[in-house]
């Protein structure tokens, strides 16, 4: 696996220091990971509240840490230097239901209520009322309200269809500042569920005055079990120990790569399975029914402030409905799963599988982020 397929991006992120028992905010150059922590810049964050973040991240002094194959080689353990996601203080929030075969998915998750067994039945009739006519209409548009009211003469309209088609984005927290994983670490699943998935996902950097920056990777592990019984259980299904992944660096928009090559992202997933299980699917951005700017434009702004930036995952068009083992069942993960997400000029994530309750346990939050930055003296002078 290659973790940066693209060195000659501009690329920002985070590893973690054994000496230092702490981050440092990194970039890439001529292959070297280098740390270019400092007193202006101790976090990702501060970076991106920058009047020119790239300008920064090009110029500013630093110590080489490695190559990126051999830190990306090391455990994720205290005692080495690894890749963190990278993201710290920003919040994490994602979108959901913003393509349409996933949104149909979502249809089926709520009137199976959770029960896999009853999807399949389910799927083919909910396909035979909505046919392809939901996958060219532009959210919140006029032909989506004439299928809206369609829907809802057939008694199939659903709180999924509204957020997927109607003028309002469906935007949530996946979970808090400092809780997401990077690539090579451990994914976690709640022991509750026993339907489940990953969500293989383009997640934006943004400042705290929205702009966006750049995007990076991410895997907005889902619940489907559990989110389908009951839609108010959407904390539950998505926030848990170790159930995000982001990474594995931020690739910075520049005259090489800007928001259009978000656009037209395609991105693969794969899923290999100790038992020899092998899953291979796609989701292509050019498929999303809102486009980037709207979704930021719709999470940040008068209406709602985030002073440590944010970032944020655009949702997914992949949804898994082959069956893995019980037929009508489809998809659910084993443990030992390896689940990589790729896309051409953003490298990849590969994560493992565990339970929540059986990966390691976030301990390393704000606070502590702040008790260490100030141990090493980089937070004494202007963090601007």
């Amino acid at each position: 696996m290659t973790l940066i397929d693209a060195p000659e991006g501009l690329w920002l992120g985070r590893v973690w220091l054994p000496d230092e028992h702490g981050p440092a905010v990194v970039t890439l150059r001529d292959g070297i990971v280098t740390d270019i922590t400092s007193v202006a810049t101790p976090t990702v964050s501060h970076v991106l509240d920058l009047d020119d973040p790239a300008a920064r991240v090009r110029t500013a002094p630093g110590v080489g840490l490695g190559t990126v194959d051999n830190i990306a080689a090391a455990p994720v353990e205290l005692d080495h230097i690894h890749f963190l996601a990278p993201c710290d203080l920003q919040a994490v929030k994602a979108c959901g239901v913003t393509f349409a075969q996933s949104m149909v998915e979502r249809v089926i998750e709520e009137q199976a209520a959770g029960d896999p067994a009853r999807a399949e039945a389910i799927r083919a009739r909910v396909g035979q009322a909505i046919g392809e006519s939901l996958q060219d209409l532009r959210a919140g548009s006029p032909e989506a309200a004439e299928v809206k009211r369609a829907l809802q003469k057939e008694g199939l309209w659903s709180q999924y269809l509204e957020v997927g088609i109607g003028p309002d984005a469906e935007v949530f927290s996946k979970c808090p500042p400092m809780a997401s994983v990077g690539p090579g670490a451990e994914i976690g699943l709640h022991p509750v569920s026993t339907w489940n998935n990953p969500e293989p996902e383009i997640v934006l950097a943004v400042s705290s005055t929205g702009k966006i920056l750049g995007a990076t990777l991410g895997n907005d592990v889902n619940l489907r079990d559990v989110e389908g019984r009951s839609a108010l259980l959407l904390g539950k299904a998505k926030d848990n120990n170790a159930s995000c992944a982001i990474g594995p660096m931020i690739r910075l928009f520049d005259e090489t790569w800007t928001l259009d090559d978000v656009r037209r992202a395609e991105l693969t997933l794969t899923v290999k399975g100790t038992d020899g299980y092998d899953l291979t699917g796609h989701s292509s951005m050019s498929k999303i029914s809102r486009d980037p700017e709207d979704l930021v434009a719709q999470t940040l702004g008068r209406h709602h402030q985030y002073p440590d930036g944010m970032v944020l995952f655009l949702g997914t068009l992949f949804a898994p409905t082959d069956d893995r083992d019980v037929p009508g069942e489809g998809f659910t993960h084993k443990m030992g799963d390896v689940v990589t997400i790729s896309a051409p000029g953003l490298g990849a994530l590969q994560n493992v599988v565990r339970l929540s309750t059986e990966a390691s346990e976030w301990s390393f939050g704000t606070r502590r982020l702040m008790e260490n930055l100030a141990a090493r003296g980089l937070l004494d002078g202007p963090t601007a």
